[in-house]
């Protein structure tokens, strides 16, 4: 089993940066990638980036490719979301996920249903 903690989300202001944590706990052996998800009120979650975590290759939803960078540190268990130049339409529940292969294998990052493991989501709310 698989415990996942989001955490680094706030207000901001329109410009503004933050970089959201996702620290995991329990058998993190068995995983291969993780990813950031996000939902705003009235919209369906969509897919943000993802990192295998061995390799360190990410990929990114073509709305945050040079806005967004994901990273991890391995020793210390976490993945990070820095978000800059945020905007008012970043403002949702963030999430993270972490996956024990179908997603991997498949290619198939941005597919929510094929992630095993979710945090609790941390809210980002942007100000215009």
């Amino acid at each position: 089993q698989v415990h996942l903690v989001d955490s680094g989300g706030g207000l901001v202001q329109t410009g503004g940066s933050l970089r959201l944590s996702c620290t995991q706990s329990g058998r993190t052996d068995t995983l291969y990638a993780t990813g950031w998800f996000r939902q705003a009120p009235g919209k369906e979650r969509e897919f943000v980036a993802s990192i295998i975590l061995d390799t360190g290759l990410t990929y990114y939803a073509d709305s945050v490719k040079g806005q967004f960078t994901i990273s991890r540190d391995n020793a210390k268990k976490t993945v990070y979301l820095q978000m800059n130049s945020l905007k008012p339409d970043d403002t949702a529940l963030y999430y993270c996920a972490a996956e024990m292969g179908r997603a991997l294998y498949s290619r198939e990052y941005a597919r929510g249903d094929l992630y095993d493991y979710w945090g609790q989501g941390t809210q980002v709310t942007v100000s215009s």
